[in-house]
């Protein structure tokens, strides 16, 4: 029943107004006094009780609001005659929704409408409950029932919505959109439709079911006038006609809104594909479930015959004369653009001509060539271009350019790059005048000029991998940043040579300056995520994971009221959009990425003490709830959201950096590219982790029977399940890595043995160590017999293996690094993780083994570490090996961070200052030093050029020592606390 008027809850208005004043005023005590007040008045009030509980969350005390909510409901089901109304229920559902328990507040609701069947309100209040658990199938019934109650149009089409959301969502079948078309039929004969929304609705359930035919009839009916704007009624039509197959119908009627919209590339792009009867916009079309998006620019190969491929290109540059005639816009650059498309057509179905695309792409850069978007216009036609014709096109752009040198990049010489980045830099520096009355947040003359000396600098590096010109290119970032220090282009450039460069902590406080925030923390933290998951700075990278999984899962849990908003104000499109949206979040690679890789994180925190990470271990369910994610992997649909065309051109992607290896000169950032093979292995790596929180529990657990007493040949006491399940997970692992268990048993043994040279590249060491020391445990509380080597293996010597491979690979590492503090990171994230994983868990191993050897009681056991047994004597060398194998890693360490830091600073910042060479790291340097040195400060202004004398060279090189000393003690923190763990065990070992 609804509230009488005047009331709330049952009670009167003026009472309850105290207690929300406070509650909007966020004066949460005041709230909470009022509201034990209201409650001594009304004791049996579920609506008082339910304000107190919502002031309770806001609080910060959950369990207590539940119990008091609990309590309402209670109230509520006792004495429902006169309190079961919307606004108690809704302040109860708000509670438990804030609470995670949305299956209360679902409870309430249809033990209401069960006991009020015919109250609207609280109907629609289930309604939302259903939305907000996505509960499509209970939301069209509910919408059913309050459309058969009132039969207005909203409820209808909410219903017809959840309907659509079962197809889309939840694979739902060709019934269902039949069941849908049926429910509107009916209306409309009945009552016609009255919104445009709900005639769009009516569209796409008719579109389908490829009744093409019937949604153009409908569209050119009476509803049609529902249509208001002509354009968005021609783009519908266009679409059924093109759907259809009637290209011809189709091509007229995008043709008419080119008339209308010129500058609509989309339509342009739908216009000439009707007229080479390309289907290849519409064929691939998945309206049910459009998670990605389409890509425009694909096209297919023409199937007309020769001559009347000419004949339909020919109206389509006749089409296009038209319309720049017509256009007297000058901004407007869709019908200059359909020349380029045209001219690729061509060149993509065999008849092209190098010279005319030339040409057309040079028209357009003398048109919009100021433009900053230019590059990314014609980015597309080029690609069809072969790389003469590239560099020739270049030439031609840069001969028109009296400012610029006449030759392309890519055939200059190192001096003649190095002579275009003094241009720019001088160009820069002159500009700066033009400037100096603009406020700091706009953007200024010429800024782009230093992101392209950065990679003229960067691309000099890559050519002759002389460290100065990285250092060189970050003073030039660092001094534009002194300037203008809201360009987020060169932070980004900045985070990505911090980061190569190994001062990851500054490369994080860069990503911190962009302020990410909301979506771009899905789409903008691919930059910085992949290099702090192998960093040693674990409480950034903490803060990151814990950021961005709170965006995400406050999202998840906040998009329901979105989505319900959409459909109170009967916005359909939207509803379907924002459940999508959500869908397309929950399939994010990197939100699985992180789901897995925030526990791993904790494990390695809590790794140097077993009863820390067994309770880890417990609060993640030892492991099970990761193995059931890693089992549902494999039929997970995974979206790319990353915005690649922010990644600077030599790290394309995250999984590429052309900084590190080989190079084809590609100058520029390709599109994004969704390909099976990046999601692939993107799948196996997310399965690969996930299965590690179970692995480590079970290997915890094989090892605490490993020493008991009665010890077999080939078993032990251990639990038989827990052997099984490790040898299952053992034989997934070892599928991923692309080996069966027994071939991968083989390739760890020659590997030790010398036989074979090395596991396998540096991306899938870590995970064959960690196969290595998951096995060692297996195989040592298995029941299985061992698997012979040739010189004749036994178990015990599994110790020996995984010793001599941990101490093998670290070693190396810090052996092949040159100086760190001076020279770029390649192999630095490989040891931390060698450290922080594989290492780890073998020290879990050992801390298992030898807590399990100590007596319970007084009476002393039988065996243990104080026998002389092989096993015993294999786990005591091998606690022995990995204090020696880490204390190794601590001196190296030591050495590196307690060098003169003048030194370091003096080696950095004299890659630049070298006397009497015009060649080289530093020419660019030179110039910048020079202007800074003796700005003129009646030319740029007192902003300027108090900024320009801020700049200090030293102080960036002392800023990039600094950085890399950071990470460097902050691994050793870790080595020290691993070692000191170590040594404990081997304490307790002399003890037994």
């Amino acid at each position: 029943m609804a509230s009488k008027f005047g009331m709330a809850g049952g009670i009167p208005e003026r009472r309850v107004r105290p207690v929300w004043d406070a509650i909007d005023s966020r004066q949460f005590k005041n709230a909470l006094k009022h509201s034990t007040s209201l409650l001594a008045k009304y004791p049996n009030s579920p609506y008082a009780l339910a304000l107190k509980a919502l002031i309770l969350e806001r609080m910060g005390k959950p369990e207590e609001a539940l119990s008091v909510c609990l309590s309402a409901k209670e109230l509520l089901y006792k004495n429902d005659s006169f309190f079961m109304d919307d606004l108690t229920l809704s302040t109860l559902q708000i509670v438990f929704h804030r609470l995670d328990h949305l299956d209360l507040a679902r409870s309430c609701y249809e033990y209401a409408c069960g006991k009020f069947p015919s109250n609207l309100e609280l109907m629609m209040g289930l309604f939302n409950c259903y939305v907000r658990e996505y509960s499509f199938v209970k939301q069209q019934q509910t919408a059913i029932k309050m459309y058969k109650l009132v039969g207005e149009e909203r409820f209808l089409l909410w219903a017809v919505c959840s309907i659509q959301l079962q197809v889309f969502c939840d694979n739902g079948g060709e019934k269902l959109l039949l069941l849908a078309e049926g429910l509107l039929k009916k209306h409309i004969a009945a009552h016609s439709l009255h919104e445009p929304e709900a005639l769009i609705v009516y569209i796409s359930i008719l579109e389908q079911q490829a009744k093409y035919g019937d949604a153009l009839e409908i569209l050119s009916g009476n509803l049609g006038s529902l249509l208001m704007i002509e354009v968005d009624k021609l783009r519908i039509q266009g679409r059924l006609l093109a759907r259809a197959g009637d290209f011809s119908a189709a091509a007229s009627i995008f043709q008419k809104i080119l008339e209308l919209s010129p500058d609509d590339w989309e339509s342009f792009l739908h216009y000439l594909g009707c007229l080479l009867e390309d289907d290849s916009n519409w064929c691939n079309v998945v309206l049910d479930n459009s998670i990605s998006p389409t890509k425009l620019m694909d096209c297919k190969i023409s199937h007309l015959a020769d001559d009347m491929f000419d004949s339909r290109i020919s109206d389509a540059e006749g089409f296009i004369q038209k319309l720049q005639a017509d256009t007297s816009d000058s901004t407007i650059r869709g019908p200059y653009l359909a020349n380029l498309e045209v001219e690729r057509r061509k060149q993509l179905n065999g008849k092209g001509d190098d010279e005319k695309l030339m040409e057309a792409l040079m028209q357009y850069f003398v048109r919009f060539g100021h433009l900053a978007s230019f590059a990314s216009d014609v980015e597309v036609f080029l690609e069809v271009l072969t790389p003469e014709k590239k560099s020739s096109f270049l030439e031609k752009i840069m001969e028109s350019s009296e400012s610029l040198s006449t030759m392309p990049t890519k055939n200059c010489s190192s001096p003649e790059l190095e002579g275009s980045a003094v241009q720019m830099v001088e160009m820069y520096c002159k500009n700066l005048p033009l400037s100096k009355d603009m406020d700091p947040q706009e953007c200024m003359h010429g800024e782009e000029l230093l992101s392209m000396v950065c990679n003229v600098l960067v691309q000099l590096f890559w050519r002759t991998r002389h460290l100065g010109y990285l250092v060189e290119a970050i003073m030039v970032l660092e001094f534009g940043l002194i300037i203008r220090r809201h360009i987020w282009q060169y932070k980004i450039l900045l985070l990505h040579l911090y980061s190569h460069m190994g001062a990851l902590s500054l490369a994080y406080e860069r990503y911190k300056s962009l302020d990410v925030k909301n979506i771009l923390m899905e789409t903008i933290s691919h930059h910085i995520l992949p290099q702090m998951l192998a960093s040693p700075l674990w409480v950034d990278l903490d803060n990151l994971l814990k950021d961005y999984l709170k965006f995400m899962d406050d999202h998840f849990r906040e998009s329901a009221d979105l989505t319900f908003l959409a459909y109170r104000h009967r916005n359909y499109s939207k509803v379907i959009e924002f459940v999508q949206f959500k869908e397309r979040l929950q399939h994010s690679s990197q939100y699985l990425m992180a789901r897995v890789e925030a526990p791993i994180l904790q494990l390695k925190q809590n790794a140097n003490n077993i009863e820390e990470e067994e309770c880890v271990l417990e609060s993640l369910k030892c492991g099970v709830h990761f193995i059931e994610l890693s089992n549902e992997i494999g039929s997970k649909s995974l979206t790319f959201n990353e915005d690649l065309q922010s990644r600077p051109w030599w790290t394309p992607t995250s999984e590429k950096n052309y900084l590190l290896g080989p190079f084809e000169g590609i100058s520029y950032c390709p599109r994004e590219s969704m390909t099976k093979e990046r999601e692939a292995n993107v799948r196996r790596a997310v399965e690969r982790k996930s299965l590690l929180p179970r692995m480590v529990y079970l290997s915890i657990q094989s090892a605490s029977t490993i020493l008991k007493e009665n010890i077999e040949v080939n078993g032990s006491l251990s639990d038989p399940k827990i052997s099984s399940e490790l040898k299952f997970l053992l034989e997934r692992y070892a599928k991923l890595l692309g080996f069966s268990l027994r071939d991968s048993i083989e390739v760890v043994l020659r590997v030790s043995s010398g036989l074979k040279p090395s596991l396998t590249t540096a991306s899938d060491l870590i995970d064959w160590l960690n196969f290595a020391v998951f096995w060692n445990v297996w195989s040592l509380s298995s029941h299985e017999p061992a698997q012979p080597n040739e010189d004749g293996y036994y178990k015990p010597d599994s110790w020996n293996i995984v010793d001599s491979l941990l101490e093998k690979y670290i070693l190396e590492k810090i052996r092949c690094m040159d100086p760190v503090i001076c020279s770029p990171w390649v192999e630095f994230p490989i040891l931390v993780q060698l450290i922080t994983e594989p290492l780890a868990w073998h020290g879990l191993v050992l801390q298992s083994c030898v807590r399990s050897s100590f007596p319970s009681g007084k009476r002393k056991k039988k065996g243990g570490l104080e026998s002389t047994s092989p096993l015993a004597r294999a786990i005591r060398e091998s606690v022995g090996s990995l204090c020696r194998t880490v204390e190794d890693v601590m001196k190296w360490l030591r050495e590196q961070i307690n060098s003169s830091e003048d030194e370091h600073l003096e080696t950095t910042v004299s890659l630049l200052r070298k006397k009497g060479q015009n060649e080289g790291p530093g020419q660019v340097f030179k110039i910048l030093e020079t202007f800074s040195s003796s700005p003129n400060d009646a030319e740029l202004g007192e902003r300027i050029s108090q900024a320009v004398r801020s700049w200090s060279p030293v102080d960036v090189g002392r800023k990039i020592v600094t950085g890399k000393c950071t990470v460097l003690s902050e691994f050793l923190k870790i080595c020290e606390s691993k070692f000191k763990s170590l040594k404990a065990l081997k304490q307790q070992i002399a003890q037994v």
